[in-house]
């Protein structure tokens, strides 16, 4: 999805899809390239959506020829990394969505006119097989025309397709667009819509193109134990026999008939559950619990699904009004105990399956609240013996509770979104998990060959779905594996035939140029890390759940991919540039990723990028050209012949600067801004040199305070590091640091060792600049400047050293004559009712030469600006460096 301010001067002149399967593993590319036609910078969002489980492993972005690449790094270590980004690009960041088993990859980015960009996204995942096919699914969302557009899906299958299908899922506008050809083990699927095929009308100049472009598939099987594919010391075991009659089941249904579930939401379940009762068999044993407050049964016991059993549970259904409030560790208990208590009397085939199917939209409101108490209890009633199913629906609800509780007890969950289509996806849903064929499944493979082993699957095997064994292979020993791989069952033991020619896959696999040749480390690391985050959210210790996180951690660092516990950083060659893509605290809520903006001249002015452009002052020689005003200093600087805070104030009107010294001690802070109508105020606080100098104490501004209180932000600038406050939050930079923070649309730019911009939207900004001293200078010592443009929109109520000239006062110079120094003229300027003499000389703006600084011609006003200030200096000293002046 791509989104812009100004539609029709963005031109999207090509968006590719191209996904490529190696044996059940799908590597997908997303990539929009896009210029900028308008006149002025256009806000751009590239926001795509990626399968909920898929790993992002790659994002690239370039802009203007600037090319950014990405690099996964622990969370922690990111985020800190992260504040070293220039203004470039906006941050990007993974967002949940609210589209079924998706979630979104965004990254947003203001484009200056002119301008060409690129985006391209890279994840994988494993593709799973559900009722007897597998279903890869791209999410095809261009937001726009595209004059090149194309979706390019390459299967490669050792085992051999048995069909491919490409259902019309974007809709019948497309019909006949789509290309399929297919050979024995490799086809190819093309979606390439003109212009002209892609708008929604003859006229329109919106896109049809909308949804997600499904592929199906199913390759052949020839084995009872399924297929075992080894290369490059990865196998992969593909377990789906076929053939076999489902076991008879033992089903607990435990419906959320809440208050919340009113209305739609409740029509769709007692819909869905119709229809899922319809298709109970008669060797099946069910109940019913509905539950708000409280739980209440249709039936104490399991019943046999007898089609006047059926009837009268979905009468019972019917009936259902939804109120109150959530009780769902009562609900769950009251199940666990039905099916216990049948299991303790004898009642249930020892060949049978038995399993809960709990549909809820929220969290527990009554009873025990606690989730990790109510997980505890379940897990403890359920004691391994069945399976627990979640649905949850709706965009509240807590999925990733529903998850942990399902994956807990031998299950999984899924999340149905409470729209028309509820009770099609609730179906879907059961229709998977409805015909046991095997359980307790074991793999018994040869120690001697084989190590690291992970599993995809619960306990049980449904018929249409598949079991996937990965695991890491010693190739010496591979004569070990001939036969002896076996799968054994409560109910069948199936064992593996025959073993594929591991040298016919290979020859296979590298003459296809379109092949994964790390396809078999890909899925087995896929495989591994979705266990471990299975196993983490299980695991019963704090210690055990650390060292389950420091795996998992490892395991995406080693093999590239985003997970909870990493983010992507992605930057660019010089490594001065970073973004950040990362996760949201909340899974459900996602978040809003801090945003940088693209500096227009950025791409062509490499000596200033990411410098706002009031900083950017050309400094006019005042020996050459005498008779020009000096150039617009934007206020406070310090001078570093002098020493003491030298104020250089601009008065933009009249194209004059006046310039004091304040003189006061270390350890006083120093009020420059104060204005409580925009909620801003900035302090200095003032160190000494290291001893007197001709019986005086030079001192310099050593620790400077911003305290933005309608954004709650506060930011600390010492002459060691900058620290950003934001109630209990903080993260630091030091000066050795290049890059940004971003935190509530405040923008803090790092310039190592140089200095630090902070900009506050389009309002204001400020910029700190480092003065670095000799380390062993007997006397001088590090020191910080600022400066604050006068275009900064502070309110009439302004004060301060600096803030109170946001309103310009009138100023007269007059009657000029011969100073003391002959290059130092006099002069008489009156201001604010008083008449001064000032005295013409030189002051240092060093913004562009840190180390010599630019000189300045100003008019210097004596005793630290009286006359010139409101009141006296000592009426601006403040007692904290967040505190706001309290106007006399």
């Amino acid at each position: 999805q791509l989104q812009v301010e100004d539609d029709d001067k963005i031109g999207l002149y090509s968006y590719k899809v191209q996904s490529t399967i190696t044996s059940r593993l799908a590597n997908t590319m997303i990539q929009a390239k896009m210029v900028n036609n308008a006149k002025k910078p256009q806000h751009i969002v590239f926001d795509v959506q990626v399968p909920k489980g898929a790993f992002i492993d790659n994002f690239t972005m370039d802009i203007n020829g600037i090319t950014f690449t990405s690099q996964i790094r622990e969370k922690s270590e990111a985020r800190k990394m992260y504040s070293q980004a220039k203004a470039k690009g906006k941050a990007a960041g993974i967002v949940r969505s609210n589209a079924l088993d998706m979630e979104n990859f965004k990254t947003e980015v203001n484009v200056p006119p002119g301008m060409r960009i690129q985006f391209e996204l890279h994840y994988h995942e494993m593709i799973r097989r559900k009722l007897s096919s597998y279903e890869h699914t791209i999410s095809v969302k261009p937001g726009r025309l595209a004059k090149h557009m194309e979706v390019d899906v390459r299967i490669i299958e050792p085992q051999g397709l048995r069909y491919v299908h490409v259902p019309n899922s974007l809709g019948d506008h497309f019909d006949g667009i789509t290309t399929i050809s297919k050979g024995e083990k490799k086809a190819h699927v093309s979606f390439k819509p003109t212009m002209a095929q892609q708008r929604k009308c003859p006229t329109c100049s919106s896109t049809a193109v909308d949804g997600n472009f499904v592929v199906q598939y199913d390759v052949n099987r020839e084995t009872t134990g399924g297929e075992l594919e080894i290369f490059n010391g990865y196998f992969i075991h593909f377990f789906a026999p076929e053939n076999l009659d489902p076991l008879p089941k033992n089903i607990l249904f435990v419906i959320d008939v809440s208050g919340s579930m009113w209305g739609l939401k409740m029509k769709q379940t007692i819909e869905a559950m119709k229809a899922i009762l319809s298709e109970l068999r008669a060797a099946d044993q069910f109940s019913l619990i509905d539950f708000n407050h409280n739980v209440r049964c249709w039936r104490d016991n399991l019943v046999s699904a007898t089609p006047s059993q059926v009837e009268d549970a979905k009468k019972y259904i019917q009936a259902i009004h939804p109120n109150g409030g959530t009780n769902i560790n009562e609900a769950l208990l009251r199940a666990t105990f039905i099916l216990n208590e049948a299991q303790n009397l004898g009642m249930l085939d020892p060949n049978s399956v038995s399993m809960i199917v709990l549909v809820s939209d929220g969290d527990p409101t009554v009873g025990e609240l606690k989730l990790t108490t109510i997980q505890k209890n379940v897990k403890q009633s359920i004691k391994d013996q069945f399976s627990l199913f979640c649905l949850g629906i709706g965009f509240d609800v807590d999925y990733d509770f529903l998850q942990r509780i399902a994956t807990d007890n031998r299950g999984m969950a899924q999340r149905i979104f409470g729209n028309q289509e509820t009770s099609a996806q609730m179906k879907n849903f059961y229709n998977q998990v409805s015909t046991p064929l095997l359980k307790k499944i074991q793999f018994n493979y040869p120690q001697e060959s084989v190590s690291d082993v992970t599993q995809s699957s619960f306990h049980n095997y449904f018929g249409g779905s598949e079991i996937v064994v990965a695991g890491k292979v010693d190739t010496e020993n591979l004569q070990h594996l001939e036969s002896i791989v076996t799968a054994t069952a409560a109910n069948a033991e199936l064992v593996m035939e025959t073993l594929r020619d591991v040298e016919e896959l290979d020859g296979f696999m590298k003459k296809d140029k379109y092949a994964d040749p790390d396809f078999t480390r890909k899925l087995w690391a896929y495989l591994t890390v979705n266990q471990m985050m299975a196993e983490r959210n299980t695991a019963p210790t704090a210690a055990l759940k650390r060292n389950i996180t420091k795996s998992i951690l490892q395991m995406s660092l080693d093999h590239h991919i985003v997970t909870p516990f990493t983010a992507m950083l992605i930057e660019n060659a010089e490594k001065d540039e970073i973004m950040l893509a990362d996760q949201p605290k909340d899974p459900r809520r996602g978040c809003c990723p801090g945003t940088l903006g693209l500096t227009p001249n950025a791409p062509n002015n490499n000596n200033n990028k990411g410098i706002p452009a009031w900083a950017n002052v050309t400094a006019v020689p005042v020996s050459y050209m005498p008779e020009q005003r000096s150039p617009p200093v934007s206020s406070l600087s310090i001078n570093r012949v002098d020493n003491d805070p030298h104020f250089i104030i601009h008065l933009p009107k009249s194209q004059r600067n006046i310039c004091f010294n304040i003189n006061s001690e270390p350890g006083k802070i120093l009020n420059l801004v104060s204005d409580p109508d925009t909620g801003v105020t900035v302090n200095g606080q003032l160190v000494g040199a290291k001893k007197t100098e001709n019986k005086k104490l030079n001192t310099y501004f050593g620790k400077i305070g911003f305290y933005f209180k309608n954004k709650g932000l506060k930011v600390e600038i010492t002459t060691k590091s900058i620290t950003l406050k934001d109630g209990s939050y903080g993260i630091t930079l030091s000066w050795s640091d290049t890059g940004h923070i971003i935190r509530k649309q405040l923008l803090i730019s790092v310039k190592k060792e140089s200095n630090v911009t902070i900009t506050v939207g389009e309002e204001m900004s400020f910029m700190v600049l480092l003065h670095r001293v000799w380390k062993n200078h007997p006397i001088n010592v590090d020191f910080l400047g600022i400066y604050i443009p006068p275009e900064n929109q502070l309110s009439p109520a302004a004060h301060g050293l600096i803030g109170q000239f946001a309103s310009e006062p009138e100023v007269y110079i007059h009657h000029q004559r011969p100073g003391q120094d002959p290059e130092k003229p006099q002069a008489t300027m009156e201001v604010k009712g008083n008449k001064l003499t000032v005295t013409r000389g030189l002051q240092k703006d060093y913004r562009e030469d840190r180390v010599l600084g630019t000189d300045v011609q100003c008019w210097f006003v004596h005793n630290s600006g009286k006359g010139f200030i409101d009141g006296h200096y000592k009426d601006y000293l403040v007692p904290h460096l967040y505190s706001f002046l309290k106007k006399p």
